[in-house]
């Protein structure tokens, strides 16, 4: 059963330490699921970590971690060659799409020769629910805050553009991020920007900003614009607790 509409949870968490694995799924993975409406049977997660390489060793952790959840977990391997002969039909066939963080410029990049930013577009048309962080958060917006190119903070602004807005990630434990989401505001480099503490997931439904959940008590979610005078302004949104 897919989500009542096109539906995005793009988050700076999902994750936390395991009790006997060194990684479990955090609430906003669940949140993730929970949209999706699947019932009855175990839900189908596909995991994309095309921005970090593919790496086969955390994909294990994260087999751990899904049979801990009873979630059905399948990676979508794009490293050395695509791991599936129709990823459109895994995609497709998925409750859930969930994005690893890493280089978000790599990850556009590849996803584009592989024409894995079509196959998207028509998951999330048909209602699959696409979830990720940090760069499989950025990804679906126009754009956002990056170390892709290298340890400075850059602008990236090439990304699937299913959401027309910027994003800033890590909101509260990277300084940098803050600053550079007002200059590129301000500047016009990037749209209206939405961004999230660590632990917190900012919910679309189709290009609609409707709300924000946290995994800690106290993080939150914030907009930034630029107003009719070229202000730069920041609110804060508040973010409900999940369990």
């Amino acid at each position: 059963m897919p989500a009542d509409e096109p539906t995005i949870l793009a988050t700076s968490g999902g994750y936390r330490a395991g009790v006997r694995s060194r990684l479990a799924f955090a609430p906003l993975i669940g949140k993730a699921v929970e949209l999706s409406g699947v019932s009855g049977r175990a839900p189908r997660l596909v995991h994309l970590g095309t921005a970090n390489g593919d790496q086969r060793w955390y994909n294990a952790e994260l087999d751990e971690a899904a049979r801990a959840a009873g979630i059905d977990l399948t990676h979508l391997n794009l490293f050395p060659m695509p791991s599936v002969d129709a990823p459109e039909d895994l995609l497709m066939g998925a409750d859930v799409v969930w994005v690893n963080g890493g280089s978000v410029a790599n990850l556009l990049a590849v996803w584009r020769v592989h024409h894995v930013d079509v196959y998207l577009r028509m998951a999330w048309e048909a209602r699959v629910v696409l979830a990720g962080v940090s760069a499989g958060s950025i990804c679906w917006h126009q754009g956002g805050t990056t170390d892709s190119f290298g340890p400075d903070l850059r602008a990236v602004t090439d990304g699937l553009a299913l959401l027309p807005y910027g994003n800033g990630v890590h909101y509260d434990s990277e300084a940098a991020r803050r600053p550079l989401v007002h200059k590129l505001v301000g500047d016009r480099t990037l749209p209206r920007t939405y961004c999230s503490d660590d632990g917190v997931g900012l919910l679309y439904r189709g290009e609609r900003f409707t709300a924000a959940f946290t995994e800690t008590a106290g993080k939150c979610a914030y907009v930034v614009e630029r107003s009719a005078d070229g202000q730069v302004i920041e609110e804060r949104i508040d973010a409900e607790l999940l369990n």
